[in-house]
């Protein structure tokens, strides 16, 4: 019968509780005066009935107001318990002050004895329901068990919200010495050594790291240690998340990149990041891209005056724009934001834009990063690399533009791929134009693989594990420097406040990432298993597709050693060989008539000629060069 009454609609629950606290404030009216006189025959005349009667319809009253109808049993919390005691504290407070008014025959003891019953007679049922549903829960379904790593705060959080799931917390473990053999809710918090034994115990197959603001360098360390234990690894919000609102603490996810690389993100200086922004009119080309995005959500934290999204993809701009302006308002900001449609390669267009908002400050992250696909589209890879670069320094020369910040990669770094060629010679069209104007201040900022980016190797991997594999890795030596979309986007803003024109700046990202070895990690840490050759019954199997077109083993991040230190102790500047403006300007001219004519093998020619270093190992795969060379060679045979 019970189970049929929580299966029904809330207008009926929250009918049925109000009659039962209504049979219930009298009953215990009723007992608290017959353990006061010490019989169960009372003298109950008009005025004790008017009593009672105030004290039912103010009490429930009072429950209606304070929420009390509104808590949902099954879920039920320590706060809804503290709305039950004080309202029944308010009854007996409605009771003494009824019974002095009406000159009902009701002691004065009769209240504190009142509080005391009714806190039984309505606390104790919701109690046991509370319980009935957590059994029936349990009947209902086996519950998985699961070890939380991590017995503070967000560890005891994350077991209160994980009461009404599928889940169901069996050991705590943590590393600090003094929580150790501590017990909370019955619950035994043990030495991490003791896992092992924990996991077979209760046949867990999961554990949730509940590590709240652990650096990313010991949560490194961390998991480690779980790797080889078999069972999947996931972690509950940091602590940030939760008081932000952007998560819940039952919001349980795998275990971020940014864990895995045991690296601490660098800490930005807010000097730095305000600098080239605060009160100013600040523009973002390609804002629609991951880098792009991530900017303009950075910029508008420094309060800029106007922000100005410039993006090709009608989609990316329409998302980035609602988004930005609900924070704007979340926020309180006053910030303009004017999203536009155009393309970096029209420089009447880009130009005019700068002129009519009076733009100060610009980001141009917009370019073709994708190496195969650049590979494919020679002509138009560097046409939107190279001269969407030129085109958008003129014009914001012309319109005054005080600081240009261009978006540069490690792939620009002795290119081996018509891309990174394409962005180193972007960046000595900059380093040319500073030494023609000193009325702007031109920066490059160069840094490796972002994680979250589109066309990550991150969430690619996560898909692979998803559908149960395999896993796909281009070659088994390969490496990557990775850092964060944030971390990337609070560099390129702060280089803007620190070049001094025509400079390259590069961060220090620690130690490069064996790719086969993330796989690997991000195997294990799903209670997964490797696949090969000793293992033919693992689970996941990795193969190896081999170096995609201009794709290299290592990046590099600097062309030579003179580097010097910058304001940030993380980041670097190099100085670099570069050409004088008119030798620049005449290889943009011979490249530009390559490119018109379609000539893919003479554009690589004259990349490899510039001094940008690019070794061309693959043959040129542009599609529509192949198919009008094919084409050509049959007509001539």
């Amino acid at each position: 019968m019970l189970k049929s009454l929580l299966d029904s609609s809330r207008t009926t629950k929250r009918l049925v509780s109000l009659v039962y606290d209504m049979l219930a404030i009298t009953l215990a009216l009723y007992v608290a005066i017959a353990l006061r006189l010490g019989t169960l025959q009372l003298a109950i005349g008009p005025k004790e009935l008017a009593t009672l009667a105030i004290t039912v319809v103010l009490t429930l009253f009072v429950f209606v107001r304070i929420g009390m109808y509104r808590a949902i049993l099954r879920y039920m919390t320590p706060q809804a318990l503290n709305t039950v005691f004080f309202g029944t504290c308010a009854s007996a407070i409605i009771l003494a002050m009824s019974s002095f008014y009406t000159h009902s025959f009701i002691p004065r003891s009769v209240p504190v004895i009142y509080l005391t019953v009714a806190l039984i007679l309505l606390g104790g049922p919701r109690l046991l329901v509370h319980h009935f549903v957590m059994v029936l829960n349990r009947e209902g379904g086996k519950r998985e068990p699961v070890i939380v790593y991590g017995a503070g705060y967000t560890g005891h959080q994350l077991r209160l919200a994980l009461k009404a799931t599928r889940y169901k917390v069996v050991a705590f473990v943590d590393d600090n010495s003094s929580l150790q053999d501590s017990v909370f809710a019955n619950i035994k918090v043990q030495n991490p050594t003791l896992l092992p034994h924990l996991i077979k115990k209760y046949g867990a197959t999961r554990i949730l790291l509940a590590l709240g603001n652990t650096p990313h360098s010991r949560r490194a360390e961390i998991i480690k240690t779980l790797e080889p234990l078999g069972v999947s690894v996931q972690t509950a919000p940091a602590i940030p998340d939760l008081i932000s609102g952007r998560a819940r603490i039952e919001h349980i996810r795998d275990v971020e990149i940014e864990d895995l690389l045991g690296r601490d993100p660098v800490q930005p200086n807010e000097t730095l990041l305000s600098a080239c922004i605060a009160h100013k009119v600040v523009m973002v080309t390609g804002a629609g891209g991951s880098i792009g995005a991530e900017l303009c959500r950075q910029i508008i934290h420094q309060k800029p005056r106007r922000l100005v999204l410039f993006e090709l993809n009608e989609f990316s701009l329409y998302k980035l724009e609602t988004e930005l302006n609900f924070t704007i308002a979340a926020k309180g900001l006053e910030i303009e934001i004017i999203p536009l449609l155009g393309s970096v390669q029209k420089e009447h267009r880009i130009e005019t834009v700068m002129r009519t908002f009076g733009v100060q400050t610009l980001y141009h992250a917009a370019a073709y990063k994708h190496v195969p696909l650049v590979e494919h589209n020679i002509v138009e890879g560097v046409r939107n690399n190279v001269y969407g670069t030129w085109y958008t320094a003129e014009a914001a020369i012309r319109a005054g533009v005080e600081s240009f910040v261009l978006v540069s990669t490690d792939k620009a770094v002795r290119p081996t791929n018509i891309m990174g060629a394409s962005k180193r010679m972007a960046e000595l069209v900059l380093q040319g134009l500073s030494q023609r104007h000193d009325t702007i201040r031109f920066t490059i900022v160069r840094f490796g693989n972002v994680l979250g980016s589109s066309g990550s190797v991150v969430p690619l991997f996560r898909q692979q594990i998803k559908n149960g594999g395999p896993l796909t890795v281009t070659h088994p030596e390969i490496l990557r420097y990775f850092m964060t979309i944030a971390e990337a986007a609070e560099l390129v803003i702060q280089a803007g406040s620190m070049g001094k024109g025509g400079d390259v700046l590069v961060l220090d990202m620690g130690e490069p990432v064996k790719i086969l070895d993330l796989a690997k990690r991000m195997v294990h840490l799903s209670g997964l298993t490797i696949k090969d050759e000793n293992q033919p019954e693992g689970d996941i199997e990795i193969i190896y597709s081999g170096l995609r077109p201009g794709e290299k083993l290592y990046e590099e991040l600097l062309i030579g050693s003179n580097v010097s230190g910058t304001q940030h102790e993380r980041i670097m500047r190099a100085e670099e060989y570069c050409l004088s403006w008119p030798e620049t300007q005449e290889l943009l001219q011979q490249l530009d008539r390559a490119c018109h004519e379609y000539a893919c093998d003479r554009v690589r020619e004259l990349l490899i000629q510039a001094p940008t270093g690019y070794n061309a190992q693959e043959n040129i795969g542009d599609a529509v060069w192949l198919h009008k060379t094919n084409s050509h060679l049959r007509v001539i045979k």
